[in-house]
């Protein structure tokens, strides 16, 4: 009886944390600085392993005789900090929104692994928290000035990403799963603190650059370098 209760407060915390700005999916805030905020709460929320890697490693029983040291973020998977902080402001909500609609098409890829229906809550919870998310990123793309490729609300049915190399061996499906999942945490958590660099008015496209506090003297220095069109070319190196 205690366990059903967390669950549902759980379930009101992440709904309440997902639709706090928007009172439906498609709808939009029209408010910069509001929509920023909710971003960086849905951020900070999602990156928590207790949402879905702690389940997945339970349920899996990669929780035993040291198992759990081996599922560590595989390389390349996701975009690193140092690469997403080099992106314009567009360029940024544009991998974030790509990146996340793999993670929604590799989550119904691990829910064929998890045949309990009660061990799925949490992945469906995930799904919900991811869609509510991209939602917002389509908002905020709105918002920000000369984007010229505008992210789409996520639709309702199964996305167009391509299926992950199939593993034959069970194990190593539920350990590729697992090291997935971490990587997948981590990179919120870094998409959390990009937000965070961003300045209180959308109208600045400037780079997530850590050097953002340079001294008055040094703006100048930096000012021509700052307007040069950084491409996109995939995930970078760490």
């Amino acid at each position: 009886m205690r366990a059903q209760l967390m669950r549902r407060t759980l379930l009101s915390l992440v709904l309440g944390l997902l639709f706090l700005s928007t009172p439906a999916m498609g709808s939009c805030l029209d408010n910069y600085q509001e929509l920023l905020g909710q971003l960086q709460k849905q951020a900070d929320f999602m990156q928590h392993t207790s949402m879905l890697l702690d389940h997945y490693i339970s349920i899996q029983g990669l929780d035993k005789d040291g198992l759990k040291e081996h599922c560590q973020e595989r390389p390349g998977v996701f975009p690193s900090k140092d690469a997403l902080q080099r992106l314009s402001r567009q360029e940024f909500l544009q991998i974030l929104n790509n990146t996340l609609g793999h993670v929604l098409h590799r989550l119904r890829t691990l829910q064929k692994d998890i045949p309990k229906a009660q061990d799925l809550e949490k992945l469906n919870i995930a799904k919900l928290n991811i869609r509510g998310f991209k939602n917002n990123i389509h908002c905020m793309a709105q918002l920000l000035p000369g984007s010229l490729e505008k992210t789409e609300p996520t639709p309702t049915g199964p996305g167009a990403s391509p299926s992950p190399t199939p593993i034959s061996d069970a194990f190593q499906r539920r350990l590729e799963g697992c090291r997935f999942l971490h990587g997948y945490h981590r990179f919120m958590h870094s998409v959390g603190q990009v937000f965070r660099e961003w300045g209180q008015s959308p109208s600045r496209s400037r780079r997530h650059s850590p050097r953002r506090g340079l001294r008055k003297g040094t703006h100048r220095t930096h000012l021509s370098s700052r307007n040069k069109r950084l491409m996109p070319r995939g995930w970078l190196p760490r």
